[in-house]
């Protein structure tokens, strides 16, 4: 780190809600935030942004002839980023930078365009500009005016940390001193989630009406997505959709929220297209890295990256394992809002800011046992992407 960096402003549309206030309630509730959709004729689990939160984004997609042909990916991220820069005061002229990602971009356009082609053999006018994947951060710079720079890329899951670690790189180069970074995903779309079932990884778990927990409960069928259970004998990841943000400034502001006190990136060597080591390589070399010269039982918590599979949740245990010789607190937020691929990393930083802000821990309900920390000061977020992306973000309380 050349200089801290400091979180002034978070935030995001979910399963969760769409303030912060409704984000931290969900949070503190043993409830998983999933619900059932028919898909292909089949009903699968998935984490829906809520119907209070998807009659603002219909009245986005209204408010501008432009936004009509806008995939929810873009309107998720433009929700989110006009609130962001609220929070955070800024404006215009600012200039601030943008770098907003997504794994799979404008996927529900992109299927209805391509389904049109097939019937057709003609393909639709707006089909190429708002299915490319610069799609998303172009419109916000559009949407908030601002001249900086933007940057849109897909590094699969670990999108919105990789977002992070530009805006870091720009404003410790001193070409920026301000940066919206994030990720946006809306991928509950058919041939998205075949793609995931296809690879075997997707919970076969139904949903029930009875379904939501109470706290103590463990029963299999409550929780269809059972991210860091290393007792569970069937993969359970579940797709979810949303957008996070974070508004990034350059040194210790007054008005932060967290501040920025590490960061790590790896990459593994393929041994297939989706492969990550028994013990997560590309993790133990990016939470090194993150650290720094801390010492490694100063981290209070770890927000994991934990998808839900059986390989990946334990990988990164293990990984854990080898970096940490007393592990602190573990926790991550996929059982309740399923994998957001390129937004998770950034839902998982606004987890973690909450965490620090709140001194409040939020554990895995059907957990045994579960570790609980002594105090709340710094906390490490992971996330990594097909292929052996590794970020991790190391956040400690400001003030402190």
């Amino acid at each position: 780190m050349q200089q801290p960096i400091s979180i002034t402003a978070m935030s995001s549309i979910s399963s969760l809600g769409k303030t912060s206030d409704e984000v931290w309630q969900s949070y503190l509730s043993n409830n998983h935030c999933l619900t059932s959709k028919s898909v292909l004729n089949q009903e699968l689990p998935v984490a829906q942004i809520p119907e209070h939160a998807k009659a603002d984004i219909e009245a986005l997609k209204q408010s501008d002839q432009k936004y009509k042909s806008l995939d929810n990916s873009v309107l998720y991220a433009i929700y989110a980023s006009r609130a962001a820069v609220k929070q955070a005061k800024w404006d215009a002229s600012d200039n601030f930078g943008i770098n907003l990602g997504s794994s799979r971009g404008a996927t529900e356009l992109f299927e209805t365009y391509y389904d049109s082609f097939l019937q057709s053999n003609k393909a639709e006018t707006l089909s190429s500009p708002t299915t490319t994947l610069g799609n998303i951060a172009s419109w916000v710079a559009h949407d908030l005016q601002t001249e900086g720079p933007e940057i849109s890329h897909s590094i699969t899951c670990s999108t919105a940390l990789h977002a992070m670690l530009n805006g870091i790189a720009w404003i410790n180069s001193g070409m920026c001193n301000k940066f919206l970074v994030g990720g946006s995903e809306a991928p509950l779309t058919p041939f998205t989630l075949a793609q995931m079932q296809a690879l075997k990884i997707y919970s076969q778990v139904k949903i029930q009406d009875d379904c939501h927990a109470e706290p103590g409960e463990a029963l299999e069928a409550t929780f269809p997505c059972r991210a860091l259970d290393l007792e569970k004998t069937k993969n359970t990841m579940v797709l979810g959709e949303g957008a996070s943000v974070a508004c990034l400034e350059a040194g210790i502001q007054e008005d932060a929220l967290a501040i920025i006190s590490g960061y790590g990136y790896a990459t593994e060597i393929l041994k297939h297209n989706i492969s990550i080591s028994s013990d997560a390589k590309c993790f133990q070399k990016s939470m090194k890295m993150a650290l720094g010269d801390l010492n490694p039982d100063e981290v209070d918590v770890i927000v994991m990256h934990a998808p839900g599979t059986i390989k990946g949740d334990l990988s990164e245990v293990k990984a854990i394992e080898k970096v940490f010789p007393n592990p602190p607190a573990l926790t991550t937020n996929k059982w309740k809002i399923g994998h957001t691929f390129g937004a998770s990393g950034s839902l998982s930083i606004e987890l973690a800011v909450l965490i620090l802000q709140k001194q409040h821990f939020i554990s895995v309900p059907y957990l045994k046992d579960q570790k609980q920390p002594k105090r709340i000061k710094n906390i490490l977020v992971n996330a990594v992407g097909f292929g052996g992306n590794a970020v991790s973000i190391l956040l400690t309380k400001a003030g402190d």
